[in-house]
């Protein structure tokens, strides 16, 4: 646990890696059901290990990528820009918006919302 934040466990570079692959692994699951439920017309794919490009039927895209010197995690929408900083634990992931302090899946699910012109949501899968 950090100290300096109680409840966060610290992280090492390894359990970022794990953690921003399920992160990744996640949003792409959660957006391929959302497409085949609501036909959104998206095209999901992945670029590289760490980057999952959403392209909208309207052109627009969201990138989501993980940054590992930072231990962060980043998305690009039509909104802006955004960085993520972890402040959960392993069993209970989170990640936090270095400004706003919002979560991650929220703000995807705010974000794609937009782009697709319908609600989305993106949460944790429940085992």
């Amino acid at each position: 646990m950090n100290p300096n934040n109680s409840g966060v466990e610290t992280i090492d570079d390894k359990q970022f890696y794990q953690l921003g692959s399920n992160l990744l692994r996640l949003i792409e699951v959660a957006l391929e059901a959302a497409d085949d439920a609501l036909d959104l017309d998206l095209d999901v794919e992945r670029q590289g290990g760490n980057v999952i490009n959403i392209h909208f039927r309207d052109k627009s895209v969201i990138v989501v990528n993980t940054q590992p010197p930072l231990h962060e995690i980043w998305v690009a929408a039509k909104s802006g820009g955004y960085h993520y900083r972890w402040a959960g634990t392993v069993a209970q992931p989170l990640w936090l918006d270095t400004k706003t302090g919002k979560e991650l899946l929220s703000d995807l699910s705010e974000f794609a919302s937009a782009q697709a012109g319908q609600p989305l949501k993106i949460g944790l899968i429940k085992s």
